[in-house]
C-alpha cells in the first residue's frame, strides 16, 4: 500500500473514532457519518477494522460503557437510568444486560463497591502502579475554564511502556518541522483503572503555538474540548498516574460534589515521564467537571 494511501485510511479511521468519542451520547447515525467522510459505509467499517482491529458497533458499545462505568461513580445525583440515557442508551433494560455482560455485575452492584475489586484487578496488571505508595490526599485543584485546543496526534492503542515509541515520533515530526514553542498533551479518552489497559486509547498531542507555520500534513488534527476543568498539579513517577487516576475518580470526586462529563481528562506536560531519562514527570491533570 502507498504511503499516502495508509495515511489517508489512518485519518479515516481517527475520524471516525473522534467522532464516537465526542457524540457517545446520541444515537450515532452511519449514514450520516459516512456522508461527511464522503465514504461508503462497507468502506468506512472495512477501514475502521484494518486500523484499530474490531467493528465500529463494538467501539460504540465499549465505549458507552467506559463512560457509563465512570458516571455511576461520580454523578451520585443521576440515578441510572439517567446515566443510561447521557451514554447513548436508549432503553434501560438493553443498559442493565450489556453491563452485566461487561462486568460481571450490575450497575446497581459495581456502584455499591463492585467498582473497587473490579478497578484493583486491573492495577495489578501494571507492575509499575503495583509497586507505586504515592499519596494524594494533600491535593487541591483549581477550577479553571480551558479553551479550545487544537493539537496535532498520534492515537496508541494501550496504557503501555510502548506509549514512549508514540512519543519519540511526535517528538521526530517536531524535530523535523523546526518548532521550538509548543506544548506536550495527552488525551485519556478511557478510564484505565476501569478499562484493560489494552483497550484503553491514550492520544499523545503536539500544540503548536499561533502564528508556527507546519510544513507537514503528515499528522491529523483534532480539537480539545473547551470547557470547565478541575486542575490538579502534580509530580510523580511511572506508576503513580494510574494510582492517582483511581483515587481521582474513586475519592476525590464522590466526596467533592462535582460531577464529571463524558468529555475526556487531559494531562498538560511540564516534565513528560515518556521522553524523560528518569521516567519522572511533571503535569497539569484536568478532569471535566459539572455542579
Amino acid at each position: 500500500m502507498k504511503k499516502g494511501t495508509l495515511q489517508k485510511r489512518v485519518q479515516i479511521a481517527n475520524d471516525i473514532m473522534y467522532y464516537i468519542y465526542t457524540h457517545i451520547e446520541t444515537n450515532i447515525a452511519m449514514d450520516e457519518l459516512s456522508e461527511d467522510l464522503k465514504i461508503s459505509k462497507f468502506h468506512m467499517h472495512r477501514i475502521f477494522k484494518d486500523v484499530f482491529g474490531k467493528n465500529i458497533y463494538e467501539s460504540i458499545k465499549s465505549i458507552r460503557l467506559q463512560k457509563a462505568s465512570n458516571l455511576l461513580l461520580t454523578n451520585k445525583y443521576s440515578t441510572i437510568s439517567d446515566v443510561a440515557n447521557i451514554c447513548g442508551y436508549s432503553s434501560q433494560t438493553s443498559f442493565l444486560r450489556v453491563f452485566k455482560e461487561r462486568f460481571s455485575m450490575t450497575p446497581k452492584e459495581w456502584k455499591k463497591g463492585g467498582y473497587k475489586k473490579f478497578s484493583q484487578h486491573i492495577i495489578e496488571q501494571s507492575p509499575k502502579a503495583k509497586q507505586s505508595t504515592a499519596k494524594f490526599d494533600h491535593l487541591e485543584p483549581t477550577i479553571v475554564k480551558m479553551p479550545v485546543i487544537e493539537s496535532y496526534y498520534i492515537r496508541h492503542s494501550g496504557y503501555n511502556a510502548l506509549i514512549s515509541t508514540t512519543w519519540q515520533k511526535l517528538q521526530t515530526w517536531v524535530f523535523s518541522n523546526n518548532i521550538t514553542e509548543y506544548k506536550q498533551i495527552a488525551l485519556f479518552h478511557d478510564n484505565p483503572t476501569i478499562t484493560p489497559l489494552s483497550e484503553c486509547q491514550y492520544v499523545a498531542c503536539i500544540v503548536v503555538d499561533k502564528g508556527v507555520k507546519v510544513k507537514s500534513d503528515r499528522l491529523p488534527k483534532f480539537n480539545i474540548s473547551e470547557g470547565i476543568y478541575a486542575k490538579f498539579d502534580l509530580v510523580g513517577e511511572q506508576g503513580d498516574m494510574l494510582k492517582f487516576i483511581q483515587w481521582l475518580y474513586h475519592e476525590w470526586l464522590p466526596k467533592s460534589e462535582y460531577e464529571t462529563t463524558t468529555k475526556p481528562p487531559y494531562v498538560i506536560y511540564k516534565k513528560n515521564n515518556y521522553l524523560s531519562e528518569d521516567s519522572k514527570f511533571d503535569i497539569s491533570f484536568y478532569l471535566s467537571i459539572k455542579f
